[in-house]
Order: structure tokens, then sequence, then C-alpha cells
């Protein structure tokens, strides 16, 4: 058996072409069988073994499959003998018996067409499994997905594969994704990719087909309650906490905030770029009409501003798993929740002007924080940096580790390069890009920033978490809201 596959193999090797696809072809699935069996023993489980075994491989087996016959085509060229003729000259009498295609040489050749096929198509299928995980997406072009792979794993969706919200279901979506591929792959070999890499994803497909998968907007959620700890730059790092009861409620409920993706009811709204941060008109069905709202003072910004689109979940929930935080929000978080120590003097305002400094590219980012935060100390006050070493040490670890999931030098992700549309702390973003004064209807009516449209405020940058919901005291200056509020959560009138 085996002098048959070498009399045949060396009967391929007609030229230096067909010898260079023999090679190729034996070489590539010898290898790829070695790296499977590496792969199962668990030696090789990283994203750059998997290119090469699911990517390269195959491709190096299928460059050879195809030298083989030019091989063979040149050699006929050359001799001018007929296939039949060149078989007998090729092959030794054992594999060309009476027949130049005998049984020996047809056999085979119909066994290894079998075992082309079987490689071809495990091939086919396993270059889709690899490159349908995290893993493929986030680490295969480290230097262009590394901000996305970072946030991706300590998000609320870090056990989502990236294609379940990337790709979705169905052969069409499979295929657009596979061509988009192929034209990133080549924008990340010539270096033509952007940095940061624009947002919002145009490619993605309708949420209904991705997001309510899992999530379902006309179950009732009901009031959920919030609270915000913000603390003040002052030496005590003074906490101040706004809590709200935000109105979820369900997707057919008028005043509540998945109102905008019932399915009973839609929204429309054209952007003046690509950005979606300035929207030019706004409409909402109304039966079978649709009644608009239109921008008063928009300037256009591009020749030819992206088409209309219907709001769906990512239109406020862009940032479901790319979450990129703000810095202040991150200090704000990292004091609440005891990992920085609000007992250091002027902790706040350190931390914040320690973590907001720049740190160049491949350098140490612990100690550059470090010696941002001495360097603040020794400014505001010096007899901190004698009386707390250990907590400056601790807090500068803390700030690093945040600072590295949200600020990626090498794509140029900043903090703020990423805003999130939940909420409306930003400026003109998120809930304010719709609900503003500039956004009219013909009669002039505005869209309604009514504050109590999505949520009851319960304390407002208050001492105390529930501040509207303790005691009247006449004399304090949000007084009005205490009896607003108490009146609206029992039912009373004031």
């Amino acid at each position: 058996m085996l002098w048959r596959m070498r009399a045949f193999l060396k009967g391929l090797s007609t030229t230096r072409t067909g010898t260079l696809g023999v090679a190729l072809t034996t070489s590539s699935f010898l290898l790829l069988v070695f790296l499977l069996l590496l792969q199962a023993a668990g030696v090789l489980g990283n994203s750059y073994a998997g290119l090469l075994t699911f990517l390269a491989l195959p491709g190096v087996f299928v460059a050879g499959l195809l030298l083989i016959p030019v091989g063979w085509r040149r050699l006929q060229r050359r001799t001018g003998l007929s296939t039949a003729e060149l078989l007998r000259t090729q092959f030794p009498p054992g594999l060309v018996q009476a027949s130049p295609f005998g049984s020996s040489l047809a056999l085979t050749i119909a066994g290894l067409t079998v075992v082309n096929l079987l490689f071809l198509g495990f091939g086919g299928a396993a270059i889709l499994h690899h490159m349908d995980t995290p893993e493929f997406c986030g680490t295969t072009c480290h230097a262009v997905m590394n901000p996305e792979w970072v946030t991706y794993q300590s998000s609320p969706h870090a056990h989502v594969p990236c294609v379940e919200c990337h790709v979705g279901e169905g052969a069409d979506a499979l295929i657009d994704a596979k061509l988009n591929g192929l034209r990133q792959m080549w924008l990340v070999t010539v270096g033509g990719y952007r940095r940061p890499i624009p947002t919002p994803v145009t490619t993605l497909r309708p949420a209904r087909e991705t997001c309510e998968k899992c999530h379902w907007p006309d179950k009732f959620y009901g009031d959920r309650i919030k609270t915000i700890a913000r603390f003040a730059a002052d030496e005590q790092s003074t906490p101040r906490f706004t809590t709200l009861a935000l109105k979820v409620g369900a997707g057919g409920q008028a005043g509540k905030i998945h109102w905008h993706v019932a399915a009973d009811n839609e929204v429309r709204y054209q952007a003046l770029d690509e950005s979606r941060l300035v929207i030019d008109w706004v409409e909402v069905k109304r039966g079978d009409r649709y009644h608009r709202f239109t921008n008063r003072r928009a300037i256009p910004r591009d020749a030819a501003p992206p088409a209309a689109r219907t709001l769906d979940c990512i239109d406020c929930h862009n940032r479901a798993t790319h979450v990129y935080r703000q810095a202040e929000d991150v200090v704000d978080e990292l004091l609440a929740d005891g990992t920085l120590d609000r007992t250091l003097p002027w902790a706040k305002a350190a931390a914040l002007a320690a973590i907001a400094t720049t740190v160049p590219r491949d350098a140490d980012r612990e100690a550059a924080i470090a010696g941002a935060l001495r360097a603040f100390y020794r400014r505001q006050d010096p007899r901190a940096l004698a009386r707390h070493p250990a907590g400056l040490d601790e807090m500068a670890r803390a700030l690093a580790a945040a600072h590295a999931r949200n600020v990626h030098p090498q794509m140029n992700v900043d903090w703020g390069t990423y805003p999130s549309h939940l909420g409306h702390r930003q400026g003109r973003a998120g809930c304010f890009r719709c609900h503003n004064q500039d956004l009219v209807d013909d009669s002039g009516r505005a869209i309604s920033s009514d504050c109590t449209l999505c949520h009851s405020l319960l304390a407002f940058e208050s001492p105390s978490p529930f501040q509207y919901l303790e005691p009247v005291r006449p004399a304090q200056p949000d007084s009005a809201m205490h009896v607003y509020l108490q009146a609206e959560f029992t039912g009373r009138a004031p």
C-alpha cells in the first residue's frame, strides 16, 4: 500500500510546479493532523494556533492541489504526449495496468479524492466554527480589536458569543458577515483601518433579530430603583446621592421607557451624520399616519446624510457590551464600592487628576498614574505622602486597572471617545438627542423633555439616597420636591 502511495505522489511530481504542489499538499495535510492532535491534547489553545490550523493550512492545501494539474498540463505541452501516454510514462506498471485507467490507479485517485473532499469539508466547517469564537474576534487582530476584547470580557454579555449580536441568524447574515470580514482582514493587512473604530456599526442586523432573542421588551418590568453616588472634589470627598425610580414598564405602556420599542409603536428618525448625535427629524406613528417633529436648528453636516432608521434597542443601549466609562464615573464608582479609600484626604480630586493623566503608548500605566498621584499630593497635601504610602499604592493599582479597561492609546481610544446614550449626563447625547426643545411639530410643540417621563426622583445630589422620601423640613430648599414625590408614591394629593 505504501509503495503505491509513494509511486502515485512521485508520478504527480511531473515538473517543478507539480512537485511544489505535491509538497505543499502533503506537508499541510500532515501538519494539520499534527496540530489537531496537539489541540486535542490541550497543548495548543490560543487564537494564533487556530488561525494557522483552520485558515492558513487549508489555504496551503488547496493551493497545492491547484498546482498539481498545472504542472501536469505543462509537462503535456512540453512533451506533446497524450494523457494515456503520460500516465504510462509517469506511473509504474504496477499502478497502470492494461488500461491507462486501470483499477489500482483508479482506486488510488478515487480514494485520495474522497480524502481531499473530507479534508476540505472538515476544514471549511472548522474555519467557520473558529471564526465564530470570541477569541478569534478579539485576539486575532490584536492591535485593532483589543479595546473591544478588553471591554467585552468585563461586560454583561461576556458569555455571549460575538456572532450572536454582530452576525445574527440565517444564511444571508452569515454570508454578509464573512464578506465583510474579508474586507476587514484586508484593511488590517494594509493598515487601512480607522483609529478609533467609528461607531455606530452600521452593518448590525435589526435588534428584533438579535437583542430580542433574549430580551423581551413587551415583558412588564415595572419600576427599577437606581442610586448613583457622586463625590465632591473636597478634602473629605463628600458623597451626594441621586436616586431614580426608572419607569422601565413594558413595551405597550405610554409614559414608560420601553414604549419606544413596543411592537405596536414605531418611531423613526433621520440623523445628520453617521454618529447619530444630531437628529434632523423624528416621526412617531399614530394610527396609520406619522407625526413628525423637525429640528428647527439643524445644520446639515454631510452632503449625503445616512438613511432614516427605525428606533430600536441599540439607539439607547449603544454600549450594551463594549462599555467605555467616563473618568469621573469610574472614580465615583470605585469610591462608592470601597475600592478607593475615602478616608484618604482629597481622594476624589487626587484619583480624578491621576486617572485622567495622559499615559504614553507602551508606558507603565501604574507607574505613570502613581507619579501623577504623588505630584497631586505634593501640591495639595504633602503630609499625605508620608502618612498614607500604602493607600496611595493601592489607589494607583486600582486606577491603573480601570485606565487599562477604558483607555487604549494604540487605537486612539481615550476617555469620552465612545459616549453612552443611556441617560443624559453628557450634554446633548443620550435622551436629549430627541427629547429637546428644538425638535418641534408643525404647531411648534416640542418633544417633551419632562424629567418624570422616564423616572421619578427620590433624591438629587442629596446627603442621603432617599432624601425626598424622608420627613419634610419646610426650611430646606427642596421641600417642594419632597411633597411632590411623597404624593406621587402614596397616591395622595399634596
